[in-house]
């Protein structure tokens, strides 16, 4: 996968072992503890999809919910950490290494979405489009879109391709990289920060819905189908962390 592409999400939760068990049923992965780390990955057979760690004590003492991040590919974390920071971005936490897996940095967009800068040391391996159990889009709610792509598109080369009209909502916009529509840019809704949300792949969100609300999560809008006919649920879990599923068009 090239620079500028999304490769891992984790979520930082107050409680894992909860949160483990809610992802294990709700989407199919088999938790497994890290080696020599504080850390769970969440497989499907032996590829790891993501990660999970406890939110850290910093973090909950400062009032962050728990939330689930997004670690773009860059191919040397400092140098694309100043192009951020000159483009308008802040800098959260590192640059820091991970012995044996990579370097990152947490950074906030120009309108305040956070991600990671991520540059592991083994090349990552791009999952066939809506495989089960992997991040199949990626959507960002910005207080000013427009900006926000263009921020975007300089550090990564991203392109746009569709805008669908929402009426009162505004402009859906989907951006590609890779030469294939990744996700989209949206007015986020009055109220709320600008943030990331990600869309897991499952067979049918249909069936999602009772085993989210069977753990203990909430619906908050869905199932609904979407241009060309893919279905998608947005949820919390319950631990309080925004995320969402996606189904192919039935």
């Amino acid at each position: 996968m090239s620079t500028g592409a999304f490769i891992w999400y984790d979520l930082a939760t107050p409680d894992p072992a909860a949160a483990a068990a809610f992802y294990a049923a709700v989407i199919g992965w088999t938790p497994e503890p890290a080696p020599d780390a504080d850390y769970t990955l969440f497989k499907t057979g032996a590829a790891a999809r993501a990660g999970l760690m406890k939110l850290p004590a910093q973090l909950e003492a400062a009032s962050v919910p728990p939330h689930w991040s997004g670690y773009v590919q860059v191919d040397d974390v400092d140098s694309m950490l100043g192009r951020a920071e000159a483009a308008g971005a802040t800098l959260r936490y590192g640059p820091s290494d991970i012995p044996d897996v990579g370097r990152f940095a947490v950074i906030a967009d120009p309108g305040g979405a956070v991600f990671y800068l991520y540059a592991p040391r083994e090349p990552a391996q791009e999952p066939a489009p809506m495989t089960p159990g992997t991040v199949a889009w990626r959507e960002l709610h910005a207080r000013e879109p427009e900006s926000a792509f263009g921020f975007y598109a300089s550090l990564f080369g991203w392109e746009q391709t569709q805008a669908i009209p929402m009426g009162a909502m505004g402009t859906y916009q989907l951006f590609a990289y890779g030469g294939l529509d990744r996700g989209g840019m949206m007015q986020t809704q009055p109220g709320m920060p600008s943030h990331w949300l990600f869309y897991v792949a499952v067979d049918d969100v249909h069936a999602a819905v009772a085993r989210v609300t069977g753990g203990g999560g909430t619906i908050v809008f869905g199932p609904s189908e979407v241009p060309g006919g893919a279905w998608t649920l947005n949820c919390r879990d319950p631990q309080g962390a925004y995320f969402a599923l996606v189904s192919p068009p039935k």
